[in-house]
């Protein structure tokens, strides 16, 4: 990756609706050839252009972060949280936790039946343990590609 495509992940981390054009005059480019290296960057998985939203505003009133104990080999433990509709974010992790995974949930109920009948039944997890969310204070991805 360029400099060029480094300068235009950075203008669409600040607005990912903003104009082929205007990201063009910013980094020296054609709105044609932006257009061309977007298209690029998002066939190569390198990045994905969606909206992003507070759950508890479009009404998930439960988020968590749910830490996983494994034994075994981790890969079939993260395949089966990663196809869970509820899970949209988990990573392997070194430590006392073996994954985490978050978890966004429309109430406690929910998120109970999700820990106790989905995770915790899958062979290999050990224990979990859970981080409810009190409130969402930060959430940003402008971080830029340095």
């Amino acid at each position: 990756m360029d400099d060029v495509s480094k300068a235009i992940i950075e203008q669409l981390q600040e607005d990912g609706r903003r104009p082929y054009a205007a990201i063009g005059a910013a980094v020296g480019l054609s709105e044609a050839a932006v257009r061309q290296r977007v298209q690029r960057l998002i066939g190569s998985g390198m990045v994905q252009i969606v909206a992003v939203t507070d759950p508890v505003q479009v009404g998930f009133s439960r988020q968590a972060m749910i830490g996983v104990r494994a034994e075994g080999n981790l890969d079939p433990i993260v395949k089966q949280l990663c196809d869970m509709d509820e899970v949209d974010y988990v990573v392997v992790t070194a430590g006392s936790l073996d994954i985490l995974a978050e978890v966004v949930c429309g109430d406690d109920e929910e998120l109970l039946h999700l820990l106790n009948e989905r995770i915790r039944t899958i062979e290999g997890v050990r224990s979990t343990e859970s981080f409810v969310y009190l409130k969402l204070a930060k959430q940003t991805y402008t971080w830029g590609t340095r």
